[in-house]
């Protein structure tokens, strides 16, 4: 008896026999091959060889979503009529000292788009390559964003994210 209601089993293998269950009680709680199965609990997905989580005591948060802060950055800064002005608005700074003490100077924005048209594999063993070019729904197209800073005595290029750990002087 399932639930209150009797019901034979049929077992269609080596025995050909069949069964019931008489007892509610043993059956109410646990699952049978009659019973549906509890949702599962989610996976936890892990990512091997991440950088190591910050110390506790450090209370830097990466800003979320920073590539498509960059994305609409590169975008609206190549249109803006006044780069300066649009620098400030992004709190760009133009005069700032790095994590280890350094003093840079903003020179330059540099933006760009790279296509990516075609592949390669190298052969086994290394010495020669196959090349396949992309059709257009494997193409990718990536746009790039670069800060170029004076440290005082060569040009250092930095990323959004690198940008956004300075001190403004």
């Amino acid at each position: 008896m399932h639930r209150g209601h009797d019901h034979h089993h049929h077992d269609h293998g080596a025995g050909g026999h069949s069964h019931s269950h008489a007892h509610a009680e043993a059956h109410a709680h646990s699952h049978g091959h009659n019973h549906g199965q509890s949702p599962r609990p989610a996976a936890q997905w892990q990512t091997p060889h991440l950088p190591q989580p910050p110390e506790a005591d450090d209370h830097a948060h990466p800003e979320p979503d920073l590539d498509l802060v960059e994305k609409a950055f590169v975008e609206s800064f190549a249109t803006t009529s006044d780069p300066t002005s649009f620098l400030r608005l992004a709190r760009v700074p133009f005069d700032a000292m790095t994590g280890d003490g350094r003093r840079v100077s903003l020179l330059r924005v540099e933006t760009g788009e790279t296509t990516d048209v075609g592949a390669v594999m190298p052969h086994l063993g290394g010495g020669s390559f196959r090349y396949d070019p992309l059709p257009a729904a494997l193409s990718s197209r990536r746009r790039t964003l670069r800060f170029v800073y004076f440290d005082g005595s060569a040009s250092v290029a930095m990323t959004l994210a690198q940008v956004r750990g300075l001190a403004e002087t």
